[in-house]
């Protein structure tokens, strides 16, 4: 492979939504032709947390079949789904010796997952950093597209990378560096001060993939906003997250700076606003939906993608393996 390697993972949990589209698998779309990629359902991250195990599979499927629709070249990149490369698991065991319990004690994630109950959580959600720069660190990947909220997760890979090659006296991880997502952060149509979440209460805080046009003209609708007229200024966003959140899905989903669609509705109603961001998401929606669903029904050519993508990252990771049981000293001559 090129040098240039970019390693991305989504977890199978609940169903993808349009702050998952144009936060990362829009990007994953945008980068495939500047990079060798390689993209993991990560299915192993996904029981962090206890999953039904008679609809993970169909989750899989579902996330498969988004990418699919969104445009991502499935002979082109690998598409795999994690837990089908055992080596993933193999080479978190490996660099678990390596990280320390310092730099986990540190991840505000699992602080933030864990909430008030840590001493309930599970080991694996614990450990997840680990797991994950895995995944990157595998198939020696340079580059990894992130998210404020996963930026941290990055550095502790190349933490880990780098004591093994200081460990080792080798450079045998690259140090992957971060592609930032050229997207805000979606935040939820409900509270503009929260990420959209697949995970919330309220059908009404998200917007799916799968959603029909009524769907979205009701979401949109009924999203929480304020009794002002739009803002001509994005400094007069400060205090209102949510028509900032909206200006935001807007721009991401037409591809028109967040200034030029703040300029078209100055001093605007907000519900001729809304009006006109209904239609942005019925254009971008519409034809993936029917894609997606097409695909989720056709289950043997899913599982079929699928094989031939964890045919192909085996490929790569059983070398990566091998090597280090070498330079570890682990190989029985």
């Amino acid at each position: 492979m090129n040098k240039k390697l970019i390693f991305s993972g989504v977890q199978p949990t609940g169903e993808i939504h349009i702050g998952n589209y144009l936060g990362a698998i829009s990007q994953f779309v945008d980068n495939q032709d500047n990079y060798e990629s390689i993209y993991s359902i990560v299915d192993l991250h996904a029981i962090t947390v206890w999953q039904d195990p008679k609809i993970i599979q169909s989750q899989i499927h579902h996330v498969l079949s988004v990418f699919i629709a969104a445009g991502l070249n499935y002979e082109k990149n690998i598409i795999f789904n994690q837990s089908s490369v055992p080596q993933h698991a193999e080479l978190a065991w490996l660099l678990g010796c390596t990280a320390r319990i310092g730099w986990l004690n540190r991840m505000t994630q699992f602080k933030d997952k864990a909430g008030k109950n840590r001493e309930n959580a599970s080991v694996g959600l614990y450990t997840y950093p680990v797991l994950m720069a895995a995944d990157i660190l595998l198939y020696k990947a340079t580059h990894v597209p992130v998210g404020d909220d996963q930026k941290q997760h990055l550095e502790l890979a190349r933490d880990i990378a780098h004591k093994f090659n200081v460990d080792y006296e080798i450079d045998f991880f690259p140090l992957p560096e971060p592609v930032m997502n050229k997207n805000t952060r979606i935040m939820s149509l409900r509270d503009g001060t929260k990420k959209m979440s697949k995970s919330d209460t309220s059908s009404y805080s998200r917007i799916l993939m799968t959603d029909n046009n009524d769907d979205i003209k009701t979401k949109i609708k009924k999203s929480k906003t304020d009794s002002m007229k739009m803002p001509s200024i994005d400094s007069a966003l400060d205090e209102r997250p949510e028509i900032s959140n909206l200006l935001n899905i807007f721009s991401a989903a037409s591809g028109e700076s967040k200034e030029d669609v703040i300029k078209k509705f100055a001093e605007r109603e907000i519900s001729e606003f809304k009006s006109d961001l209904t239609d942005v998401l019925i254009n971008l929606i519409e034809p993936m939906s029917s894609e997606i669903k097409r695909l989720i029904a056709d289950k043997s050519f899913l599982n079929e993608v699928l094989k031939k993508g964890s045919d192909r990252a085996k490929s790569l990771s059983t070398v990566t393996i091998s090597e280090l049981h070498k330079l570890m000293g682990l190989k029985i001559l």
